[in-house]
């Protein structure tokens, strides 16, 4: 009897999304090859660096939000594919063009660039579930894309995969009074680099890895930076030029910044480094029994899939991750899931068990917008995929080394980017000279 190839479309060509073409394209006897849409004129998404801020020559937003000397937080051996390493020549911590010069040979090596359409925007993805002759119950997707000259069109797919990111729609958050501010307010989406900001006064919201590191970027370029956060206070050494405050809670009437300590300040810039919402423009939630808020996506089973539509994948939607080894864990178990090599439990167990997950975070008095965030539990995470589709689990040296990294960046959060490292062994790592 001949077997339907399953068609699949990709909303999305940045890591995540060649990583579901890669792999989408390695089972030919399974899968017809996929079909990718993306926004832009160039695969990478976010690490596709573009110097414009605002809106690109269509009026789009520009999506990208890295900036002009970003160097990766994590060493070239944790953040590889796990299948495909990066240059061994290259230092562990690498400007962010590396990072793009790698996807596009990672793009070529797998041939994917034929069925990506660029320019291409995704208007509308929506379930059609059809019953069969024997009653059974099957969901379609149609997806409507619209490309640049303007031609909508609307095709059948059997799967969709979101690799749309999550770090395009700035979050920021409700200050009162923030309309009388008098100087420069940005978010750091839009930030390109800190030589505009020599001698001014800066406030950066938040400290985590980007406004800590744009904090230092400014600080050197002779900025006067204070770092407000509501972090416990940061021990490690600062540069000089950088303080650290309490959250900004509110602009007095006369332009003065309140912190939450009393304080008053004046400042030229306040800068957000306040993260990111997620924001899916093409998806319906209601239709899809989900709620799309700025910092939560739910219920989704093994934060992939809403339980209600199991053959729509959420990629790379979990934060505080070892990326793209993340991304190659959570590809290959929702592949397995559409080939039938993993049976899924009902819609309910599902739901019941992605909801008494969010509800465990909340027992241990994890804030709402902190619910998406994995840190410690993604190693188990990634190999309850592997353990569950059969596929090979992450090596033991890919969470070692990472958390070595980790220790060295509150230790060193100016220098650590100088130590370079070598894989052994899936257990062993080494520290270069």
């Amino acid at each position: 009897m001949l077997t339907m190839l399953r068609r699949v479309a990709v909303v999305g060509a940045g890591a995540a999304g060649l990583c579901v073409a890669r792999h989408v394209l390695s089972r030919r006897d399974t899968f017809a090859p996929p079909v990718v849409f993306e926004l832009t004129d160039n695969i990478g998404g976010t690490w596709c660096y573009d110097e414009r801020v605002g809106t690109d020559d269509n009026g789009r937003p520009i999506h990208s939000s890295m900036y002009r000397n970003l160097r990766t937080n994590l060493p070239k051996e944790v953040m590889m594919f796990p299948d495909f390493p990066f240059d061994p020549e290259l230092n562990s911590f690498m400007p962010h063009q590396e990072v793009q010069r790698y996807l596009e040979k990672y793009c070529q090596n797998h041939n994917i660039r034929p069925h990506i359409r660029f320019n291409t925007v995704v208007e509308h993805v929506m379930p059609v579930v059809v019953t069969t002759e024997g009653e059974e119950q099957r969901t379609t997707w149609e997806v409507t894309s619209c490309d640049s000259s303007g031609c909508q069109k609307t095709e059948t797919f059997d799967s969709v995969f979101v690799c749309s990111g999550h770090y395009s729609d700035p979050h920021i958050p409700d200050i009162p009074g923030i309309e009388n501010f008098k100087g420069k307010v940005l978010h750091s989406h839009a930030y390109r680099c800190a030589e505009p900001f020599s001698g001014l006064s800066v406030v950066v919201l938040g400290a985590k890895a980007s406004g800590l590191d744009i904090s230092i970027e400014l600080a050197k370029a002779g900025a006067q930076v204070t770092l407000s956060h509501r972090r416990p206070r940061l021990t490690f050494p600062l540069p000089s030029g950088i303080q650290q405050s309490s959250p900004v809670v509110a602009v007095e009437e006369d332009g003065n910044l309140r912190f939450q300590d009393g304080s008053v300040a004046a400042a030229d810039v306040l800068m957000f480094c306040t993260g990111y919402n997620f924001t899916y423009t093409f998806l319906d939630a209601d239709q899809l029994s989900l709620e799309i808020q700025d910092h939560l996506v739910s219920p989704l089973y093994r934060f992939l899939m809403p339980p209600a539509f199991p053959s729509l994948f959420f990629i790379g939607i979990c934060k505080i991750i070892c990326p793209f080894p993340h991304f190659n864990c959570q590809v290959q178990f929702a592949l397995a899931v559409l080939d039938g090599s993993v049976t899924l439990p009902s819609a309910a167990q599902m739901e019941e068990e992605a909801r008494r997950k969010l509800q465990e975070k909340m027992e241990q008095v994890i804030q709402q917008h902190h619910l998406m965030i994995l840190d410690q539990d993604q190693w188990e995470y990634c190999n309850t995929l592997a353990r569950t589709a059969g596929f090979p689990p992450l090596p033991p040296v890919i969470r070692s080394l990472y958390e070595e990294v980790w220790r060295q960046r509150r230790v060193h959060p100016e220098n650590y980017r100088r130590l370079n490292y070598r894989l052994i062994s899936d257990t062993q790592w080494e520290l270069i000279d």
